[in-house]
């Protein structure tokens, strides 16, 4: 049988093709701009939806992420509503541009600043990438969804030093409902 070709997925396709255009919406914000995070809240929280797209390889990888409470009320494990508002436990859309490391609740965390009017409270909000027990895949196979943060972006332990060592320190992640697949 003769060599398949190395091929990308359409999924991947789209969400390298999300991130170079939001990289370019936003590169003057940025310190890096070799890998960008997409978060695509129109998937369940049940499905690797948080994707690593590293554009100079041209390669993504993806993970669970958990969204807010305030964004899910049924808890039913789909986002209904983007919130910018303090208070809402809600998850917010747009561009943030990824911060320093800190110690907080869940540990080593990564602070991310809100560059839209949708996010533009992030920091006040205490809205940050973090690791939760509640994003772990555990949850996935006792309840079929991931428990809910309030507003930030939750990912599994064991997942985290991904986004500390890919994504933190000048980086960008973008969060909507794009739809990718």
């Amino acid at each position: 049988m003769p060599a398949q070709p190395w091929s990308i997925s359409e999924q991947h396709r789209k969400v390298l093709a999300v991130a170079a255009d939001q990289l370019e919406r936003n590169r003057a914000r940025l310190w890096r701009s070799d890998v960008v995070g997409i978060a695509d809240f129109a998937l369940p929280s049940s499905l690797p939806r948080l994707h690593f797209a590293d554009l100079e390889r041209g390669e993504v990888r993806s993970f669970l992420v958990a969204h807010g409470k305030g964004s899910d009320p049924e808890h039913d494990g789909f986002l209904k509503t983007f919130s910018n508002v303090p208070n809402s436990l809600a998850t917010s859309r747009g561009a943030y541009v990824t911060y320093e490391w800190y110690k907080g609740k869940y540990g080593t965390s990564i602070r991310l600043g809100g560059v839209e009017a949708d996010n533009s409270n992030a920091l006040d909000r205490a809205i940050v990438l973090h690791p939760a027990w509640y994003a772990n895949p555990a949850m996935l196979e006792r309840w079929g969804k991931l428990g809910r943060s309030d507003g930030c972006f939750a990912m599994g332990e064991a997942d985290f030093n991904e986004a500390l060592w890919h994504l933190s320190g000048g980086r960008l992640l973008y969060a909507d409902k794009l739809g990718l697949g």
